[in-house]
């Protein structure tokens, strides 16, 4: 048993404990209250002190095996980035490069306080990313991508071998780690993947009872190009093909209609917010008041490396709130409270976590601490401002996952953090 203590504890959007503390106990939340009183309750148990005490972030659209091409292709448009520079790389990876390549991002998100990913994967080699995955101590939704229609070379695959792969994968890793890691179906985008592919895709989700993960309406070229091929604008063609509904998540989701919102809404699908990626690929603003105003959950993520170029989730709180605003021309759009329930609760939602991405008593122990030593913490009149608008990944001190101590004041507790960003260096040189 391990009692956290912190001069703030934030438990979710709505409550927060001065001089509080959380104890845990297996991977479980005992008790959240005041420190004095759980400190006086379990005075031989280990006690660990922080600044501020909140949930473990969730990234709900992260790519982690694209970590080795971290600024290998700023300044491009979506589709000429993804098809003449990221997916070239992808297709050339091998295993090891892929293992490499998912450590170097499960090393980012547990040092920058992110607890839960929901993660796309590649073609190939996904095993090296589940393995990684267990081996780092992260929570994950994530999944094999599939693409079998106008893809490069390397990446292209025959539509029954890829359900098949997907398939066996499911079998091999769903539930995995203690139910740690969970299995998403996962197309890459309605653009490479035929009409078989998606609702084969559906077909497998269903039986298996696992979700689905994949892009939408990123960018006006894609909803041209889906529109040239199915007559259909992207999201009514996602539908028509059982892509949408409770058991989804779509990333992006930038370019849609009226009655395009009106299904995701209806189908109570979920939507990830990528504001660095669309601001840097000049892809578009998402319509995020909108969505939530209509009740759809919208969580937040990173996406890759390569587009973003970071994976701490604190910089797209910051990006989402201040996105948000401008485009609304209204300072009171996505308040600091409602991003910071998308960074959290609302990502675990999407990724199908019941008991994650909040600090209460019987929940999953997914804590992150923080030092509020530093200038740009002081002075912390309001906590969720800070985390919406001030802290940095670089300000965890503590990152805990099913009550397990990954990250410590600098130290990472699973990991070797100097052979892997060396390896990871190694492999990258051919990119």
């Amino acid at each position: 048993m391990t009692v956290l203590c912190a001069d703030t504890v934030v438990c979710d959007a709505d409550r927060t404990i001065e001089d509080g503390a959380v104890v845990v106990d297996g991977d479980r939340i005992e008790a959240v209250g005041d420190r004095a009183d759980l400190a006086a309750a379990h005075p031989d148990h280990e006690r660990v002190d922080c600044d501020l005490l909140a949930p473990g972030l969730v990234g709900a659209h992260v790519h982690s095996v694209q970590s080795l091409g971290r600024g290998i292709a700023d300044d491009e448009e979506l589709l000429d980035w993804l098809f003449d520079h990221v997916l070239p790389m992808e297709a050339s990876m091998s295993a090891d490069e892929m293992r490499a390549a998912a450590e170097l991002g499960y090393l980012e998100v547990v040092e920058s306080g992110t607890t839960t990913v929901i993660d796309h994967l590649s073609v190939a080699h996904a095993d090296e990313a589940f393995e990684a995955a267990e081996d780092a101590g992260v929570r994950a939704l994530m999944g094999k991508v599939l693409m079998d229609k106008d893809s490069p070379d390397g990446l292209q695959e025959e539509t029954d071998a890829a359900l098949a792969e997907t398939e066996r994968l499911i079998r091999e890793y769903d539930g995995a780690a203690e139910g740690r890691i969970r299995y998403a179906v996962t197309p890459r985008f309605a653009v490479s993947c035929t009409e078989e592919c998606l609702r084969g895709c559906r077909e497998l989700a269903d039986e298996y009872d696992v979700r689905i993960h994949t892009h939408a309406s990123e960018n006006r070229g894609e909803i041209e190009a889906v529109e040239d091929d199915t007559g259909m604008r992207n999201v009514h063609w996602l539908d028509e093909v059982g892509l949408t509904g409770e058991d989804v998540v779509l990333a992006h989701c930038v370019w849609t209609d009226e009655t395009e919102r009106e299904v995701l809404a209806e189908t109570g699908t979920h939507v990830t917010h990528c504001p660095s990626s669309n601001m840097k690929l000049a892809s578009g603003v998402a319509p995020v008041r909108d969505y939530l105003d209509r009740g759809i959950n919208v969580a937040l993520g990173n996406d890759g490396p390569p587009c973003n170029n970071t994976l701490d989730a604190f910089t797209e709180m910051r990006q989402a709130s201040l996105l948000g605003k401008v485009e609304e021309l209204d300072p009171t759009a996505i308040p600091a409270r409602t991003v910071f329930e998308m960074a959290t609760r609302n990502g675990a939602e999407a990724a199908g976590f019941e008991d994650v991405g909040k600090l209460r008593e019987g929940w999953k122990a997914d804590v992150v601490g923080l030092t509020t030593d530093n200038a740009r913490s002081t002075p912390m009149h309001d906590p969720y401002s800070h985390l919406a608008f001030a802290a940095h990944g670089d300000d965890v001190t503590l990152t805990m996952v099913d009550g397990e101590v990954l990250y410590r004041d600098g130290d990472h507790v699973r990991l070797d953090d100097r052979r892997i960003r060396e390896r990871a260096r190694e492999f990258a040189d051919a990119y």
